[in-house]
């Protein structure tokens, strides 16, 4: 996938409700550099959580060492294993304090958030990492502008019927 090169979105930028960054970041570039080699793939579908008052965010039942990185201010990786099996990479966001986070669902020609760790080669390695380019993982903003459309958010069962249907996973259209 070729790209060009955007700016550098400063982890500062990811400061604000999950709410606001998840449609923001659609359309921005996922970046990732391993052994010299950077790989670049645009930002298709997100997905975000909010706080431990919404009951299908990790957080919600509180503080523990897996959810401790949503509580820091937002501009970091949270990556966790889902099913044994695959790492889902997650962008913090809010100020410290207020655990929220925005899954990346999907980059252009890859759906499914294991889909795209595996294609972009994140791991739990990059867990609680700044998103910076010196750790490896970060994000550019290069003016592009999608146009998408809401939906609920998927696999979410256990949470309670109001959260389930909120319409927080954003999908590009354009």
């Amino acid at each position: 996938m070729s790209l060009p090169k955007g700016r550098v979105i400063l982890p500062s930028e990811f400061r604000r409700s999950a709410v606001d960054i998840a449609p923001w970041l659609i359309g921005k570039i996922l970046c990732r550099e391993e052994d010299g080699k950077v790989l670049r793939a645009r930002i298709t579908e997100t997905e975000c959580y909010f706080g431990e008052e919404d009951t299908a965010c990790h957080a919600h039942k509180g503080r523990t060492q897996r959810t401790d990185i949503m509580y820091h201010a937002g501009g970091n990786a949270y990556v966790y294993l889902c099913y044994g099996i695959h790492s889902l990479l997650n962008i913090t966001t809010g100020e410290e304090g207020h655990p929220e986070a925005v899954l990346i669902r999907g980059v252009e020609n890859v759906t499914g958030p294991g889909r795209v760790t595996k294609f972009m080669r994140i791991d739990r390695t990059l867990n609680k990492k700044e998103l910076v380019r010196e750790n490896g993982l970060w994000l550019e903003d290069d003016g592009f502008v999608s146009k998408y459309i809401t939906g609920k958010r998927v696999g979410i069962d256990y949470a309670k019927p109001e959260d389930r249907d909120r319409p927080w996973r954003f999908i590009a259209t354009s």
